[in-house]
């Protein structure tokens, strides 16, 4: 074994998998709007990125700067990836332009503010007066404009030059983009097959003057696109955070005020470009030219215009047969635990379960914990019909979810009014779990339902992530199930679990256990094996039980969706692991862990993926799967997934994400696959 450990820069990593997003882009097999949809997601990804690990990353480059280290691994880090970002930057550029050709192909335009007919312009002035001007306030820039205050994060901007007769002025126009379309449809003054789809961008820019006139005698009016990403400021690992308490109070507000990005359109005048970095405390170092967009993420919106063959089929959700043959979902769940799988299994079912319980007169209690839901989430209105019902309703609300801790303070608050108990996480111990709880009286004895899930209860992003819900009514299970609710409630109080795994009581134990197990049995001759579906791998400690484990023979198999910290296929290291990741029409987001256990097969679903804050900072709950048919199908999905030969890339040591090649091999898309697989299970049931 080798003496040093060997671990991927996790920001490089993640980068990797955001490329593996603009590989989808590139995939001409998928269809035209799918592919530019893609373009939004990495987009979207990269805001998020630089919001968050890129901001941390800063910190340390500063903190390593005030304790006068002499050599910055951090900055050198961050060297490798401004470069990396750059070469994904040129390669989305070169995307976008191919995709506009295809599009012209296809017989869509998008066409800017200098390429409309009379009849379209007309159109526009009327568009901007009835459905724009209303959001429309331009802020002046001047000394006391105090920008770092208020410029929104993540939010489009075009920084507008004011050329009059003897000065020049200058303001910043607000994209309205929670209002209405980044796209707008034009009509066509003749019937043709020709569709026009203009940015908004270029609608305000073709405005300006009817925006400006009423103030400004302007000679000319120039446009140019600007847009900040600030720190996110959370999830910030323990060993940044002790770090940060031991700095001064100056130090913590250089790390924090600051954003942590500025895009801005490269042809913008200098005089423009000077005044706006200095107005956000930037050097020139920080910010990043860009072209004539400020934010492609909202491409994730790209309207469908109605053409089938530019789309994904649609594919509607199986149903879960079993419940038909029961009275209602109690009796179905009682009789045998079920296992869903979304998106391919409709999440209505779970939305089924939570409306029967509002007002079913055998329900006594219902106990939940949300961390991201829906904006008009039908759970919630669940369970405040079930309290207008006279249940008792208990609700753990997560303040922390980021990006949306605002919608989950005005849940809270509804959750209030409604007689609900509201009980919010401790500070620095997000509660990621995903439970509900359900007390039912059945002959004069408290019978209790469980959902424990991998993710979240919102039925829009049930529709495009995979995830797993076992629904059980096994005392064993669902008694522990009420201890973690009551450990959200207590997380002072001393608490153990015998068949959950829950962080950060016993997680990282038992992981330790269950691999210490299997090379116990490798050593043995006994069948040994590791197998692990995870959206990330970072944490050393877990990553070295692996190197430990693969050293000693165990076979160890796993498919990251993003960040994988572990290098596998090093000989005398890792030459036991390999990795695959799948990025496709759904976004793999099921964590699975299977432990061979002499031919046994221990396998358990869970909300945690391999990540210190996931395994320490965390409640995350994983259960193991008792049903002998549930865990076969776990099985069979997961071994769908290792042979996948269409969309799967091998994650190698130097992150090339190459292809698994086909060769002469029967073409396997899993997530088609798994979709045929599970629809003739309900053949059969």
């Amino acid at each position: 074994m080798l003496s040093e450990k060997v671990y991927f820069p996790k920001e490089l990593s993640w980068l990797s998998f955001n490329q593996r997003v603009l590989q989808e882009a590139a995939d001409k097999s998928n269809p035209l709007i799918e592919r530019i949809r893609f373009l939004g997601i990495y987009s979207s990804n990269l805001d998020e990125f630089y919001k968050v690990q890129f901001a941390n990353l800063k910190k340390y480059v500063l903190i390593e700067q005030e304790q006068s280290q002499g050599s910055s691994n951090s900055k050198q880090l961050l060297r490798q990836v401004n470069q990396k970002v750059i070469q994904l930057e040129l390669q989305f550029d070169q995307l976008y332009n191919e995709l506009l050709l295809e599009m012209a192909r296809n017989q869509i335009f998008l066409i800017n503010e200098r390429q409309l007919s009379s009849y379209q312009e007309n159109w526009i002035k009327n568009y901007y007066k009835n459905n724009l001007r209303q959001y429309i306030t331009p802020i002046l820039l001047d000394s006391h404009t105090e920008l770092i205050q208020f410029l929104k994060d993540d939010h489009a901007y075009l920084a507008v030059e004011i050329i009059c007769e003897t000065s020049i002025s200058y303001a910043l126009l607000e994209l309205p983009t929670d209002n209405v379309s980044r796209f707008v449809l034009l009509p066509s003054e003749v019937s043709t097959k020709n569709k026009s789809i203009i940015f908004l961008d270029n609608i305000l820019r073709y405005c300006l003057p009817e925006i400006f006139k009423v103030f400004f005698d302007a000679l000319e009016l120039n446009a140019y696109s600007i847009n900040i990403n600030r720190d996110a400021e959370y999830e910030l690992n323990t060993e940044l955070d002790s770090l940060l308490e031991l700095m001064s109070q100056g130090l913590k507000q250089r790390l924090t005020a600051q954003p942590v990005r500025f895009t801005y359109q490269k042809d913008m005048p200098r005089a423009l470009f000077e005044l706006l970095i200095n107005k956000l405390r930037l050097t020139e170092q920080d910010a990043m030219p860009g072209g004539r967009y400020p934010n492609f993420k909202d491409l994730v919106k790209f309207p469908d215009l109605g053409i089938k063959n530019l789309m994904n089929k649609h594919v509607p959700n199986l149903v879960y047969n079993r419940f038909k043959q029961f009275r209602n979902s109690f009796a179905a769940i009682k009789d045998r635990d079920v296992l869903l799988y979304y998106p391919y299994y409709s999440f209505g079912h779970v939305l089924e379960i939570m409306r029967q319980a509002s007002f079913d007169p055998a329900v006594t209690h219902i106990r939940m914990n949300i961390y991201r839901v829906a904006k008009d989430s039908r759970f919630i209105h669940a369970a405040i019909n079930a309290a207008n019902n006279g249940k008792k309703v208990t609700v753990v609300v997560e303040l922390q979810a980021r990006f949306d801790e605002e919608a989950n303070i005005k849940w809270a608050k509804r959750l209030i009014s409604s007689g609900i108990k509201v009980i919010y996480s401790q500070p620095k111990l997000k509660i990621h779990a995903k439970l509900f709880l359900i007390d039912r009286k059945e002959n004069d004895e408290i019978v209790r339902y469980a959902h424990i899930g991998s993710g979240n209860f919102n039925e829009r992003t049930a529709r495009i992530y995979t995830d797993f819900s076992l629904l059980t009514a096994d005392p064993a299970i669902t008694d522990e199930v009420k201890k973690v609710f009551n450990f959200i409630e207590n997380p002072f109080k001393p608490v153990s679990f015998n068949y959950l795994l829950v962080s950060p009581q016993n997680t990282r134990l038992r992981f330790h256990e269950f691999i210490e197990r299997e090379i116990a049995n490798a050593k043995a001759g006994k069948s040994a094996g590791i197998y692990l579906k995870l959206n990330a791998i970072t944490d050393t400690e877990m990553i070295d039980a692996l190197y430990r484990a693969s050293c000693a023979g165990v076979k160890i198999r796993m498919i990251v969706r993003g960040t994988c910290v572990l290098v596998p296929q090093i000989p005398h290291l890792s030459e036991n692991i390999f990795v695959t990741s799948i990025v496709d029409q759904y976004l793999e987001h099921a964590r699975v862990y299977i432990f061979e256990n002499d031919g046994k097969k221990d396998t358990y679903i869970s909300s945690a993926d391999w990540m210190p804050r996931n395994l320490d900072n965390r409640i995350e709950v994983g259960v193991k799967i008792f049903d002998p048919i549930l865990r076969s199908t776990i099985h069979d999905i997961f071994n769908i997934q290792c042979n996948d030969n269409v969309k799967a890339r091998i994650i190698d040591k130097d992150n090339t994400n190459n292809y698994v090649l086909r060769g002469n091999k029967k073409k396997i898309r899993a997530q088609h696959a798994i979709y045929d697989y599970l629809k003739q299970l309900e053949t059969i049931v």
